[in-house]
């Protein structure tokens, strides 16, 4: 009998718990267990946590989906779903006791590189789902691919873009298009003056993480270099970034950005106050639900384009396979199906879940090239090219354990929000991020 449960994880317990950091975590001895073939028949389980679903009906689907696969294999089948800003803490707790679920989701970096000696060696998997549905996406490669050895420490399951969602009424009254980030600042301070301001997290949490990467790049700037061998952030690009975010927030956006949560500023467009954000489309969606005016008033665009080019951070999702898990067989015979019926799920997020392999959902995708909801009907179709403007953390290196652990530590968020908020200057919050990533590259290229 498979039984579908859900639970709430506090990040702060965990932390207090165990003490962790992730630094710690990834230091921590590896825990080895061997393959037992017979897993399956001796365990008759399946435990798998994952951040719940920005939409709804996915995680009801899912659930379903797993239980479904979970009765027709005699394997019960238990679904965790907690909340997005306590996944991190929940990695770390499981790899840190050896024990937990065993297929772990995680949303945003931080996981397949960062607890790679924690995790099952899933290349042949991987590379099977990239013989039956198409070459993996750039983004897709990022994820969970080992360049140093080839190998996968976890499957890629999707990319969550970020486009520029804006209240089109309010952009047309001041005859103007988000088409640049000048543009989002010129126009949004007029906006701003009328009651509806440009909403861009400047906190703690996924969305500032992808956001702010974008804009970062856009402007020329970057982290790291090609070869993740070197930080180049200190640089005149990133400074003229970080006055732009500055700029941005003093004209254009309120005091409320500080302390957002990933879900504020989808809020923060439905409600009807903000003329512009930079999310996935489960704004729009739940506008959809809420408000149809509102929602039919909701446009969406590529990112800004900024002095360099037009790109903007994408949020990963991946399994990981423990390898303390209890039944690592059935994680892996899971992830197979999953992948034979990923467009359902593609279906089941309302397009909100991007593909990475090539051929799984093929074009013109549905529910973005023709989504008989909208109005007009293909307001979503520029989603459908949004690999070409879509990067993940480690952008234009590989990621690696030093992306993802600067990507936790929120070091980018927290450059842009030093000066922003006027506690120093641009010039010393690049010093002071480019300190900070220094000091994480070195860590880890020197880690044997």
């Amino acid at each position: 009998m498979s039984a579908i449960e859900s639970s709430r994880v506090s990040r702060r317990r965990f932390l207090k718990q165990t003490g962790l950091t992730l630094a710690a975590a990834g230091a921590a001895p590896v825990i080895s267990a061997p393959f037992v073939s017979t897993a399956m028949a001796d365990t008759k389980t399946l435990t798998i946590v994952q951040w719940s679903h920005f939409v709804p009906a996915y995680d009801k689907w899912f659930d379903k989906f797993a239980k479904d696969w979970g009765d027709k294999n005699k394997i019960s089948v238990t679904v965790d779903h907690i909340p997005v800003q306590d996944v991190a803490a929940r990695a770390a707790a499981e790899a840190s006791a050896g024990s937990g679920h065993d297929l772990f989701g995680w949303n945003g970096a931080g996981g397949a590189h960062l607890y790679r000696k924690f995790l099952v060696d899933v290349t042949s998997l991987v590379e099977s789902v990239e013989k039956k549905y198409g070459k993996i996406s750039g983004i897709g490669r990022q994820i969970g691919y080992n360049q140093d050895d080839k190998t996968w420490s976890a499957f890629p399951d999707f990319y969550i873009n970020f486009p520029v969602m804006y209240r089109k009424s309010l952009w047309d009254e001041i005859g103007m298009k988000p088409e640049t980030w000048d543009d989002v600042r010129v126009g949004g301070a007029k906006l701003k003056k009328k009651g509806n301001p440009v909403g861009i997290s400047l906190a703690h949490s996924n969305d500032p993480n992808t956001t702010w990467r974008g804009l970062l790049w856009s402007y020329g700037g970057a982290v790291q270099d090609e070869q993740g061998k070197h930080v180049m952030l200190d640089s005149k690009e990133t400074v003229e970034a970080v006055k732009f975010v500055t700029a941005l927030y003093k004209e254009a956006m309120t005091g409320d950005v500080l302390s957002w949560n990933d879900s504020s500023n989808n809020q923060y467009i439905d409600s009807g106050v903000s003329s512009l954000i930079i999310n996935p489309i489960s704004a729009y969606r739940t506008a959809q639900q809420l408000n149809k005016k509102i929602a039919d008033d909701i446009f969406v665009m590529k990112p800004p384009k900024g002095p360099k080019r037009q790109l903007m951070g994408g949020a990963s999702e991946f399994y990981g396979v423990w390898k303390f898990a209890k039944n690592k067989e059935a994680a892996i015979e899971f992830l197979k199906y999953y992948a034979d019926n990923w467009e359902e799920a593609f279906k089941a997020s309302s397009g909100y879940n991007m593909p990475i392999f090539a051929n799984i959902v093929p074009k013109p995708m549905p529910l973005l090239s023709n989504d008989p909801t909208s109005t007009p009907h293909d307001k979503l179709a520029v989603l459908q090219t949004s690999d070409e403007w879509s990067a993940v953390p480690g952008y234009p290196g590989p990621a690696w354990p030093a992306t993802d652990e600067i990507y936790n530590d929120f070091v980018i968020c927290d450059m842009m929000t030093k000066a922003a908020t006027g506690a120093v200057s641009a010039e010393e919050a690049v010093k002071w991020a480019s300190q900070q990533c220094e000091s994480i590259l070195d860590k880890w290229l020197h880690r044997t």
